[in-house]
């Protein structure tokens, strides 16, 4: 199936379905030399695992890593790394409706349409369970590239659905399951997922992910931009419908003398670009923003049509997130350090010998 693998010095390819007997992926391109086991990977799996809390599937994964390959002794080789995640909860009898029909707004109708069948048990390749091994490969990615240049990544929620979520405290962000930096306002999502959960509906969500210490220059000035990379990789994510760096679509009512970020000695004056200028870097915090769209597997009865093309009514069964956005930061995360490895690893293939008498200005002065 094309379309499995990402990326081309750190290449990631993506196996399994939601209900087969695993699911996983093969690292190939990671630099020798790196101290790896399983506990820095299952550390981010753990943040994305279901069952985890009321609000999110029910659906009880541990997700526990196991690698096949790539590692001797503690330390990458530099050979491909085969990461394996076992499914042990399956419920295929919850998709038995399913067979013969499209859910309304699911990649059923069109997957069928190009393939001509199609698993529905849980969606199969078109399942956000799919996304568990890309987290996988992320930590190997955050590992390496904290260690070489200090960068690191973090994200939150913003929005759930019509609720704003002020930013307070980035400390709060690990301390309730919807990854939102402010206690005071979880109650009320709380309220607002307990009331869609018993309506049989859901609601989409708004995620901030970003990345701190970016080396300078990574990217292209033309076709393999870093923000066009990054662009991709977020609408890679199931149910993302919308991507924004830096100001997005902000930029629209601004004006060119307030939105161009200024440069100082001591750093720019703001980061309205997201930390990327003609497609390259500049050292600024990347900044990213994604739209998830609501679930579409609701227990709201909706109009549908059969593998005949017969109308129907379709109402979907089983464990699942009345808003996929829940567990959507550490994806987020990850995919962000994905490209942001793709792009290190091209940069010092290509320049990695480009020396400036100049040092580099500092980051942004205006803080978060």
């Amino acid at each position: 199936m094309p379309g499995s693998s990402f990326g081309d010095l750190f290449c990631v390819t993506n196996f399994g379905e939601s209900h087969g007997p695993a699911i996983g992926c093969v690292i190939d391109g990671c630099p020798p030399g790196l101290a790896l086991c399983e506990a820095d990977i299952q550390v981010e799996l753990d943040r994305r695992r279901p069952g985890t809390s009321r609000h999110v599937t029910q659906r009880n994964e541990p997700d526990a890593v196991e690698i096949l390959s790539g590692v001797y002794e503690g330390l990458t080789t530099g050979t491909p790394i085969g990461l394996l995640i076992r499914n042990t909860d399956q419920r295929s009898k919850d998709y038995g409706n399913l067979l013969d029909t499209f859910r309304p707004g699911h990649a059923d109708y069109s997957y069928w349409r190009k393939y001509g069948l199609r698993d529905p048990r849980g969606g199969g390749r078109a399942s956000a369970r799919l996304t568990a091994p890309m987290v996988a490969a992320g930590a190997v990615a955050r590992k390496w590239l904290k260690e070489q240049h200090g960068t690191q990544f973090s994200g939150w929620m913003s929005a759930l659905g019509e609720i704003a979520i002020p930013f307070v405290d980035a400390a709060q962000i690990a301390l309730n399951p919807f990854f939102a930096p402010n206690a005071e306002i979880v109650p009320a999502l709380e309220a607002h997922m307990d009331a869609l959960r018993h309506a049989g509906d859901s609601c989409g969500a708004r995620i901030e992910v970003r990345a701190s210490n970016v080396p300078l220059g990574l990217g292209q000035p033309l076709y393999d931009k870093l923000d066009a990379d990054i662009a991709w990789a977020m609408m890679g994510i199931n149910a993302v419908k919308g991507v924004e760096i830096g100001a997005g679509f902000g930029a629209v009512a601004q004006r060119g003398s307030f939105h161009g970020d200024e440069l100082t000695p001591a750093g720019f004056a703001s980061n309205h670009a997201g930390g990327v200028l003609g497609g390259i870097s500049t050292g600024q915090d990347l900044v990213v923003s994604i739209a998830i769209k609501p679930t579409s597997s609701i227990r709201t009865e909706r109009a549908s049509i059969d593998r005949q093309g017969q109308p129907t009514k379709v109402q979907t069964f089983g464990r699942h997130d009345p808003c996929v956005g829940i567990r959507a930061t550490p994806i987020a995360e990850a995919m962000l350090a994905l490209v942001v490895m793709e792009h290190a690893l091209r940069q010092r293939a290509q320049c990695g010998d480009v020396r400036l008498p100049i040092p580099p200005i500092a980051g942004s002065l205006s803080g978060r």
